[in-house]
């Protein structure tokens, strides 16, 4: 079971998967699998505040680009994989860092975000994915900002297409969105 859970910066988005987690694996262990890289001062505050919400049910995998690997793991119950958003510009940047600064090629792109939803899709235990909707704002105005939300956006599309559910966090309310609540024609 894949549960998607996206929405903007700060909307509460990290702690609903952490308590929709714990609803399918009270008793753990859960994974959670960390994609952001304590580069500066300020992500490592964050990380430090977001690792205080988990307690010892919790397994900590970090897989800044690995999550497939990640995914992988023989031991928790479920995952929470925390977050697309870092995980997208991660690969972004490991590829400007290897190709001279170059944006990447669409197909290899591509090939890694199919890899991820066939991990994802492949996983036997409920997966809830974190990520941000950052398409909803201004046109970013340089090619690198544009192509990461492209990237970004084309990623969101196609874990929501495989997931069961999908929740939009809007100041802290979780609205869900698939499975439609109308669908039933009510």
């Amino acid at each position: 079971m894949i549960h998607l859970v996206t929405g903007g910066a700060r909307s509460g988005k990290s702690t609903f998967a952490l308590q929709e987690v714990l609803r399918h694996a009270p008793e753990g262990p859960i994974g959670f699998i960390a994609t952001a890289q304590a580069l500066d001062e300020d992500m490592q505050q964050r990380i430090r505040a977001h690792q205080a919400e988990r307690d010892a049910r919790f397994l900590t995998f970090e897989a800044p680009i690995d999550l497939s690997g990640a995914l992988a793991a023989p031991a928790p119950a479920a995952f929470v994989v925390d977050c697309l958003t870092l995980w997208c510009s991660n690969v972004l940047f490991e590829n400007l860092h290897h190709s001279g600064g170059a944006l990447p090629d669409a197909a290899a792109f591509d090939q890694k975000i199919a890899a991820l939803i066939d991990q994802l899709s492949a996983c036997s235990r409920p997966v809830i994915t974190v990520t941000n909707e950052v398409g909803l704002g201004i046109v970013p105005g340089d090619a690198l900002s544009r192509s990461y939300r492209d990237w970004l956006g084309r990623i969101n599309q196609r874990v929501a297409a495989r997931a069961e559910r999908v929740t939009l966090l809007v100041a802290g309310i979780p609205m869900q969105i698939k499975p439609s609540p109308y669908a039933s024609g009510a």
